[in-house]
């Protein structure tokens, strides 16, 4: 037989399409340029101190991450999932949350951590490996991090319609939940089950979806045809389309979620387009599926840089207050490197810890026979015969 020419092989752009300012769906309060633009629905009036405060939050958060990344590939981490580029969406929705919200996290929201106020150590304890997740999330409204993805939106929405039940929405006062999440988190069967039951019960939850682009080497055009605010109206809950880099129209656009779900008027889906900057963890080779020009168009729609520079052109920091806060960065990050360096092997009791409000019996008898046999191990051996040559 002769030679058959094959066909030419069809690849897939990788680049993403930048998302349209016409659309009158999506809303941004801050341009690449660092320009302030103005939204019919939503705007931000804060004090000038509390604009300067959202420049150091996205400044220690990029830090500390940064750190994060350092460590791991210094043999002090087992992983770490990087938020470089993420830092506006976590940061504007997380000072958008009030005391009594609740949090499920994924596993990458560091900033949301810092706007809580939660000890970061937390976080690099789980992953140097040192640490099995127990905290008292009652107390501080802030979930264990969720690796299986998105399964904690299930956990989120059941959480919110006990809310509900519970009479604790319809006030100013009352308590709203919300729940971060990839894009691709939207192709799993949790997520869609979580958005049908939150709809149905009218939970107060917000679905804030940090749409980075990739999950993990596949982008959206291999994940879905429609974006995830459009197709939370299959669901009957309403979707809000929101520039992800812009930490001003994220804090405006979480707020008005929150308020909705505190208000009794059930959940929403938020979805903040922004763009992961480092590959989905330390494991993962980004150069494999994405080229430098990519990395380069999302650069200059940096969220730290845009917002300085809108600061600085209002006239609310100057180079002596953005130099104090790159000095106090890097005191965090020292601060945080030496507790990460300090950290010690838990006990193996931790393992059942903070896992039953009321230990069974059953456990509490395996927890007292892994003790036990862990003491054990620390005794000298007896005998003869331990001289060996």
């Amino acid at each position: 037989m002769g030679d058959t020419q094959r066909p030419a092989k069809k690849t897939v752009k990788s680049r993403p399409k930048p998302a349209s300012t016409n659309e009158p769906q999506f809303v941004q309060l801050l341009s690449p340029e660092g320009r302030r633009v103005k939204h019919p629905d939503y705007d931000i009036d804060l004090s000038d101190e509390e604009y300067r405060g959202l420049y150091r939050d996205l400044v220690i958060t990029r830090e500390l991450d940064a750190q994060g990344t350092a460590l791991q590939r210094q043999g002090q981490l087992g992983l770490w999932p990087s938020l470089l580029g993420q830092e506006a969406a976590q940061v504007g929705s997380g000072r958008a949350l009030r005391p009594q919200d609740t949090v499920f996290p994924a596993y990458r929201e560091l900033g949301v951590q810092w706007c809580r106020g939660i000890d970061l150590i937390s976080s690099f304890a789980l992953f140097r490996g040192v640490d099995l997740g127990g905290r008292d999330t009652v107390a501080d409204r802030f979930n264990m991090y969720a690796i299986v993805i998105a399964s904690q939106t299930l956990h989120a929405a059941g959480y919110a319609m006990g809310v509900a039940m519970d009479g604790a929405v319809g006030t100013e006062d009352g308590e709203a939940v919300i729940v971060y999440h990839g894009d691709g988190a939207t192709s799993e069967g949790d997520f869609n089950e979580a958005l049908v039951w939150a709809g149905v019960f009218n939970s107060p939850l917000v679905f804030f979806c940090q749409n980075n682009q990739y999950a993990i080497s596949e982008t959206n055009a291999r994940q879905f045809r429609l974006p995830p605010y459009r197709r939370a109206e299959g669901f009957g809950v309403p979707g809000i389309f929101v520039d992800g880099n812009d930490v001003l129209a994220t804090y405006a656009v979480t707020r008005g979620a929150l308020d909705r779900a505190r208000g009794g008027e059930g959940p929403s889906l938020v979805e903040a387009y922004t763009y992961r900057m480092q590959p989905h963890t330390t494991s993962d080779d980004a150069t494999r599926y994405r080229d430098e020009a990519e990395l380069d168009f999302w650069r200059a729609k940096d969220p730290v840089v845009r917002y300085r520079k809108w600061l600085a052109a209002e006239g609310l920091a100057d180079e002596a207050y953005f130099a104090a806060i790159d000095t106090e960065a890097g005191e965090q990050v020292r601060a945080l490197r030496a507790r990460v360096m300090a950290l010690t092997d838990p006990e193996v009791s931790e393992m059942f810890d903070n896992v039953y409000a009321q230990m069974p019996a059953g456990i509490a008898a395996q927890r007292a026979e892994a003790v036990e046999f862990q003491a054990s191990l620390a005794e000298p051996s007896s005998g003869a015969g331990s001289d060996v040559r």
